[in-house]
């Protein structure tokens, strides 16, 4: 239930935010993508240190009810919007004190994310052995209730947001993340010291002026709140920094795995960083939900008077609700007959939906009308194809590195998979910014001449990720051989 409460308050806060970076405070698409791209990738980021601190020091469940209490901060703070930006002669007049706020929320979520994401998935799994027949019932459950929160929390607050006032969004993904935290609360009884911290004498010692080492985590959380909201306002930097420690990660890994592995282990390693470079193609153009397809379901989608453009993404997590019990039951039937595709072929497969997602839209804006409006059935094929490529691509992905990661770096190679993500986040925000309309945003011309630009960038989306997740369906026998599953890595 916390988990469906916390999802509930980031997709429902997601599902808001690129509309109100251009039209509370009149960001240009450009700046309004990138700024939305390095807010998803540091979400995507923290959790792996925050995990980090939780399993050494601090414990699941304080991490959880600190990152909790974090959210629920960033999330009311969202709600105090000020005065709408103004241009004058050109110029974006922004109210300085809220704009600030606004990036200080940013922070606060950012930061209680990283605390509280992966926490709340380990407690989960530490409630079973695993041998226990209600474990895999109990992810199920937990899967479901991230899931009907995402559901609900971008239909309710998307449209109390886009209708009635941004104040009336956030607060409501706010009231969310409160009920969340309330429920751990109250269901802390029942874990039966679960997510209790490692060494609890520890946290009680002194380490710097007599501070304890837990109210040093607390304190070290807040100083990095003010860390993140530094850098959430230079995106730029955060770009560098990302390529920087990509380049470096990646390069060790190389070297790595050509000089201290096995062949197996050779030969493993490099097909796994081969997909999750391939990972990060998909992830990218997966991200534009959030960005530049709401912009241009807002611009360019026959909508009606009932929904609001940001309650579309609710089109994802209905699609997972409805598909991921028949995806299980195809993989589990195709495993009994041997014909389960491959690790690298579900890769293809996913990257190859999300380009025909894309190639969808493209159909749609042939058949748009003279007013640049295209039928709302297309916006929905496409989030059915790219709902269906994350389920063939997201569900293998960690159980990829569980497989293939030598033993000596397994919690390492998880980081990358995370960060990876991360670094997609970013991706996309970019790729959300090529499709600026307007430019700076002070003439944001709709229509025909915006579908026209949208279209562009997506034809150039589609060839590419159809054209990769062909290849890699081709060339997925030779991967699949060169996982060497079921051999002995020495």
């Amino acid at each position: 239930m916390t988990e469906m409460w916390e999802r509930f308050s980031y997709y429902g806060m997601r599902a808001l935010l690129i509309l109100y970076l251009t039209k509370h405070f009149l960001f240009g698409d450009k700046d309004a993508g990138l700024l939305y791209g390095s807010y998803a990738s540091l979400v995507y980021a923290t959790p792996v240190l925050g995990g980090l601190i939780a399993d050494r020091y601090l414990g699941f469940k304080k991490a959880i009810m600190f990152g909790a209490g974090l959210l629920v901060i960033g999330h009311f703070g969202m709600a105090f919007e000020g005065p709408a930006s103004t241009r004058v002669d050109g110029v974006v007049i922004r109210d300085g004190l809220y704009e600030q706020t606004f990036y200080l929320s940013l922070a606060f979520i950012i930061v209680g994310v990283g605390f509280l994401k992966s926490s709340i998935s380990t407690i989960v799994g530490q409630l079973y052995s695993e041998a226990d027949p209600r474990r895999d019932a109990g992810f199920t459950i937990f899967y479901m209730g991230i899931n009907i929160g995402a559901f609900v929390a971008t239909l309710l607050c998307a449209y109390l947001g886009e209708t009635y006032g941004w104040q009336y969004g956030f607060g409501a993904a706010g009231i969310g993340m409160l009920i969340g935290l309330a429920t751990f609360i109250h269901g802390d009884k029942y874990l039966q010291g679960v997510g209790a911290p490692p060494e609890s004498a520890n946290l009680s010692k002194p380490v710097i002026a007599g501070v304890s080492r837990e109210w040093f985590i607390y304190l070290s959380g807040l100083i990095a709140v003010v860390g993140v909201w530094r850098m959430i306002q230079s995106t730029g930097d955060l770009g560098v920094l990302l390529v920087l420690v990509g380049f470096v990660v990646t390069a060790w890994l190389i070297w790595f795995s050509l000089s201290k592995c096995t062949p197996i282990e050779r030969d493993r390693m490099l097909v796994m960083l081969a997909l999750i470079a391939l990972s990060v193609c998909f992830w990218a153009l997966f991200e534009q939900a959030g960005s530049s397809l709401t912009l241009f379901t807002d611009r360019n989608v026959a909508m009606g008077t009932v929904f609001t453009a940001g309650m579309f993404q609710s089109l994802n997590p209905m699609f997972i609700i409805m598909l991921a019990p028949l995806f299980a039951w195809v993989w589990v039937k195709l495993g009994r007959g041997g014909r389960e595709p491959s690790t690298p072929m579900k890769f293809g497969l996913g990257i190859l939906q999300v380009g025909l997602g894309f190639a969808v839209l493209i159909l749609g804006a042939s058949l748009a009308g003279p007013d640049g409006k295209v039928a709302v059935i297309w916006l929905a094929l496409m989030y059915l194809l790219h709902t269906t490529g994350e389920l063939c691509l997201s569900p293998v992905g960690l159980s990829m590195v569980t497989k293939l990661s030598v033993a000596r770096v397994g919690g390492m190679m998880m980081g990358v998979w995370f960060l990876s993500s991360s670094f997609a986040a970013y991706v996309g925000g970019m790729i959300a910014g090529a499709m600026a309309i307007g430019g700076d945003g002070s003439d944001v011309s709709l229509g025909v001449e915006s579908l026209m630009v949208y279209t562009s960038v997506f034809e150039k989306l589609a060839m590419l990720a159809v054209g990769l997740g062909l290849l890699l369906i081709i060339v997925s026998p030779w991967l699949a051989r060169r996982m060497h599953l079921g051999e002995n890595p020495s």
